[in-house]
């Protein structure tokens, strides 16, 4: 897994994605039921958590000593042993659950993530770059609009769905670029319910909560 993550390989995917026409959607996708959690304590202590069943009731196995509810991720093997996601001894399967962490070079710390099935990398990207590249607020970034190709939890349709308050030209121009574009309201929950704290060098902590969510 650690080979997408080389130079090369990155480049190779960037270079397979057309700015000016969409690829071929959607791509089949299971169900989940996820939610992040961070933390940054006194000490600077940083957490950033993800906890998912996968599923609305997981593999539907408590365990008798806890009453706690097992995972489902086992529903992302292949039982094809040619497959990357071969089911085999001590193997994980590829999946969404993705915390985030960021060190900055100033000493700023910051946990962040979100739940939301195939929105997760796609709201991550946007939080990291609104705040860390683009150096908006941390509840500004949470805040903007976002937008959402494929399906999340509790929606069965894969369009590019993209809130409201984007600029209409954008979405114009997406849409004209040959994309399944659906206009859906201005702070919806199937966008994820995203978080961020951000540590700084001089102890401050802050913190940035999803107007989605409760």
């Amino acid at each position: 897994a650690e080979s997408f993550l080389l130079p090369e390989s990155l480049d190779r995917l960037a270079a397979s994605v057309s700015p000016s026409t969409a690829a071929p959607w959607p791509a089949a996708s299971p169900g989940g039921d996820t939610v992040w959690l961070g933390a940054v304590d006194r000490h600077g202590t940083a957490v950033s958590f993800i906890q998912s069943i996968f599923w609305e009731f997981g593999s539907g196995l408590v365990l008798p000593e806890t009453g706690l509810t097992w995972q489902n991720r086992g529903a992302g093997f292949s039982l094809d042993p040619a497959h990357h996601n071969a089911l085999g001894p001590g193997r994980r399967p590829f999946h969404t659950i993705q915390p985030a962490l960021a060190q900055f070079h100033d000493g700023r710390v910051m946990p962040y993530g979100t739940m939301g099935g195939e929105g997760q990398p796609q709201t991550q990207a946007m939080l990291y770059q609104r705040y860390a590249v683009h150096g908006w607020e941390l509840q500004q970034a949470v805040d903007a609009p976002r937008w959402l190709l494929g399906r999340t939890w509790g929606e069965a349709s894969t369009s590019l769905k993209i809130e409201n308050r984007l600029d209409p030209q954008v979405v114009e121009q997406l849409a004209r670029a040959g994309h399944q574009v659906e206009v859906v309201g201005a702070y919806e929950e199937m966008m994820g319910h995203a978080g961020a704290l951000v540590r700084h060098r001089s102890g401050l902590i802050e913190g940035a909560s999803d107007p989605r969510s409760d």
